[in-house]
């Protein structure tokens, strides 16, 4: 059950930040997804630490946990742009 809330928690947190990158066009759901979920695992051990609050890996969603997996797919977006174009954006 725990694989399932991050699969749809990091896919829903991935399309919003390509919105918020403005890269919703240039890359096809897939790529959000991916970026969400791996966005919101690293947050998870990185981010949520730091700021209070379970990450999104134990299955418990809360204010604090959205926050940073939101972050940390926003962060890998933006390593993902500056790697495929040379500019974060």
């Amino acid at each position: 059950m725990t694989w399932l809330i991050i699969l749809i928690v990091g896919g829903v947190l991935g399309w919003l930040a390509s919105i918020v990158m403005r890269t919703d066009g240039q890359q096809g759901i897939v790529l959000n997804v991916i970026v969400g979920i791996v966005g919101a695992v690293l947050a998870g051990f990185i981010i949520t630490p730091l700021i209070g609050g379970s990450p999104i890996t134990s299955g418990r969603i809360d204010p604090m946990s959205l926050l940073s997996s939101f972050l940390g797919a926003v962060v890998l977006l933006a390593i993902v742009n500056l790697v495929r174009r040379g500019s974060p954006r």
